[in-house]
């Protein structure tokens, strides 16, 4: 691994980082297209990203929110049980799918939720 690599694996962890805290997003819109630049296949940068998220990387930003009572945890707790579900059927899914249809579903989903967060009022 190259100091560069470095660098930029640092820059994509600060940013996912940042924005996750700011406004919510990570994984899915941030670490993937930079690993992607990377070379990495569109598998491999899924699970790459989930990996980087498996542990408490929220925590601090979560002990935030909580304290100013932005966070409700009976809804957390549900999401967060059917996320492992979904998550295990979704790599299931994933890791069986050509390259080339996941990387297509990926950019749709990524259109969808543009088109959502720009046009919606």
């Amino acid at each position: 691994m190259t100091l560069q690599i470095i660098l930029f694996l640092i820059c994509i962890g600060l940013l996912a980082g940042i924005l996750s805290g700011l406004i919510g997003i990570g994984g899915g819109i941030i670490i993937v297209p930079l690993l992607l630049l990377l070379g990495f296949t569109q598998q491999e940068a899924q699970g790459t990203s989930l990996a980087a998220l498996l542990p408490p990387v929220t925590l601090l930003a979560v002990l935030n929110y909580h304290k100013e009572g932005f966070v409700d945890w009976r809804y957390a707790v549900m999401i967060s049980l059917f996320f492992i579900v979904g998550g295990f059927l979704g790599s299931k899914i994933a890791v069986g799918l050509n390259e080339k249809v996941l990387r297509k579903i990926f950019g749709v989903i990524l259109l969808l939720i543009a088109g959502k967060m720009i046009f919606t009022k």
